[in-house]
């Protein structure tokens, strides 16, 4: 793994996990608002890398 990867994964990937296994331990209705955020997420990296990539 090279340098600029390993710090993606620390900065970006490892926060963003810690972040969703605690909000999805304080959500009370079987992790409901985890599941909302992920897919957020995932949309709006599906849309970003559409974009930057020109739909290729």
């Amino acid at each position: 793994m090279n340098i600029p990867s390993l710090i993606f994964w620390s900065v970006f990937v490892l926060p963003l996990v810690a972040f969703l296994i605690w909000l999805m331990r304080q959500d009370k209705r079987k992790g409901v608002t985890g599941i909302i955020v992920v897919a957020i997420i995932v949309i709006a990296a599906v849309m970003w890398m559409y974009i930057k990539t020109g739909g290729n």
